[in-house]
């Protein structure tokens, strides 16, 4: 039963990793919600904050990043990259948990598919509700805020690696996945930036809403973790 202990470690690791994390996580969430909400306001008022926005999102689209590699970094945040993705850990998750005898073995994977499914629920209406226009080059349409691809990279990436810590051995390659998926989500925000198709408070949102949904789905697998 060491695996089962592994995969019941995981959801007493952040972000419910016990009492008093719970307490600081909680208070990250609010806030998070809190950013959120600001953000919201700003935007849909036309505030100082937003036209701030659109000036920087104006000089990082005049970076001298090439647009062909913006291209590509934002397309990591496309339905079409993420999800294939997510789909084969959820597999591999699923198939591991079953093959070590973890009750409930579908729990976790079953959470993290509805919580990708969660994303265009809850972003498609506020897109709606805010109703933004986006950068020059995508035309006088609204519905940039908050940015779906970057909510969508965020969450696939981010269940991605929440379901394959737990078969992660040493603390060295752990950290770097925690890395190395930061760094992925960046790189997504800075290429939707870059190429025009956002500006950077629509990411900022996209990430604010994806670390509540996140934080969601480890609750959830907190409250039915098996005992080890």
């Amino acid at each position: 039963m060491r695996q089962t202990g592994q995969i019941g470690r995981l959801g007493t690791t952040p972000p419910v990793p016990g009492r008093p994390a719970f307490f600081r996580w909680a208070a990250v969430l609010s806030a998070l919600l809190f950013l959120f909400l600001f953000l919201t306001w700003q935007i849909a008022d036309g505030g100082a904050l937003r036209r701030a926005d659109e000036r920087l999102g104006d000089a990082i689209g005049s970076s001298r990043l090439p647009k062909r590699a913006a291209e590509l970094l934002a397309d990591l945040g496309s339905i079409t990259v993420a999800l294939p993705v997510l789909a084969a850990v959820l597999g591999y998750a699923a198939w591991r948990a079953r093959r070590d005898g973890v009750p409930r073995w579908w729990t976790r994977p079953v959470t993290a598919a509805l919580t990708m499914a969660a994303v265009p629920l809850l972003v498609v209406p506020i897109k709606e509700t805010v109703a933004r226009t986006g950068p020059a080059v995508m035309g006088p349409g609204t519905g940039f805020y908050p940015s779906g691809h970057a909510t969508t990279a965020a969450v696939a990436y981010g269940a991605c690696l929440l379901l394959l810590l737990p078969y992660v051995r040493g603390a060295y390659v752990r950290r770097e996945l925690v890395i190395g998926c930061t760094v992925l989500n960046a790189a997504v925000g800075f290429g939707l930036v870059r190429r025009g198709y956002h500006w950077p408070l629509d990411v900022v949102g996209g990430w604010c809403l994806s670390v509540v949904l996140l934080y969601v789905m480890c609750a959830v697998w907190a409250g039915r973790a098996p005992r080890g």
